[in-house]
């Protein structure tokens, strides 16, 4: 038993590490959309117990991505600047360690839906499969960030079926609004590593777009806030929800500017400035149903 305490301490900064612990940004990203589903199917605070159950969720699915991220990546870390110091790139951890963790992240995650209802704990497997799949599309397609957004917005059926019970169709404007959001910021993401990615025969959005990944992530904003605007009627939104969307658009004028250079630095700037945008209409979704009230 001492040994295996040993052990255990030893390797579970490792582990942390694996899971990404320490770069929350990920968890927000997917945490935002599903806080503004958890609430749109409420029409304001939802179930305390369903709050919990999605806040935990999150985390414990987005660790699971990072680890199973970075077990289809291990032969190609090192080779990146940007990640040759992660766990797998060091030899911190094997692969049946990281395999074990992933499996008990979602186990964690699936004990979890187990008291929401049947309809949720369905969807609940989509997420598993999703982020299963998307760490090796890179080596198969140009559009690997696709896959990342419809794994990133799938709490939000998740979150109307444990809500309500139901998949209301307008729900589904909100999915692709998110699916485009997160392609856009992964993209940023992307850029970062470029360099790399065409050295090392990794595929993205940002290797696909080329010289008019500028342009192209600008439209996909521009439609982010198209479908959101769709979404506001949908749902019977106020005008602070719509003042939140205006918010989030000087958000995007500001992302424009940061990679118009394509400096790495400013690209992962931008990357990490949609932490405010889904923070901005959280809070005018919020609002809106406060001030409804």
């Amino acid at each position: 038993m001492q040994q295996l305490t040993s052990h255990i301490q030893k390797q579970y900064p490792q582990y942390l590490a694996l899971m990404r612990v320490d770069r929350p940004i990920g968890t927000y990203l997917v945490l935002w959309p599903t806080l503004w589903a958890l609430w749109l199917a409420a029409e304001g605070l939802p179930s305390w117990h369903v709050l919990f159950i999605f806040i935990a969720g999150t985390f414990l699915m987005r660790s699971a991505g990072c680890v199973i991220n970075d077990y289809a990546d291990r032969k190609i870390d090192a080779h990146v600047s940007r990640t040759k110091l992660r766990p797998f790139a060091q030899g911190l951890v094997s692969e049946k360690e990281a395999l074990i963790l992933f499996a008990s992240l979602c186990l964690l995650a699936f004990v979890l839906v187990l008291f929401t209802n049947q309809l949720t704990v369905l969807l609940s497997l989509g997420a598993v499969l999703l982020a299963a799949c998307y760490p090796f599309m890179k080596r198969y397609t140009h559009l690997p960030q696709l896959a990342l957004g419809a794994a990133f917005a799938w709490g939000i059926p998740m979150a109307f079926a444990a809500q309500t019970g139901a998949l209301p169709p307008a729900l589904w404007l909100l999915y692709i609004a998110v699916l485009i959001w997160t392609l856009c910021y992964d993209t940023f993401y992307a850029m970062v590593d470029r360099e790399d990615d065409l050295k090392i025969g990794v595929k993205s959005t940002a290797i696909l777009f080329g010289d008019d990944d500028i342009t192209i992530t600008a439209m996909l904003q521009v439609c982010v806030i198209i479908v959101m605007l769709m979404v506001g009627v949908r749902f019977g939104m106020s005008f602070i929800y719509y003042a939140s969307l205006i918010a989030a658009s000087g958000l995007f004028v500001y992302q424009q500017r940061l990679i118009r250079y394509r400096v790495a630095d400013d690209c992962f700037k931008a990357f990490l400035n949609n932490n405010w945008v889904g923070a901005v209409i959280f809070a005018g979704i919020v609002l809106h149903f406060m001030l409804a009230t």
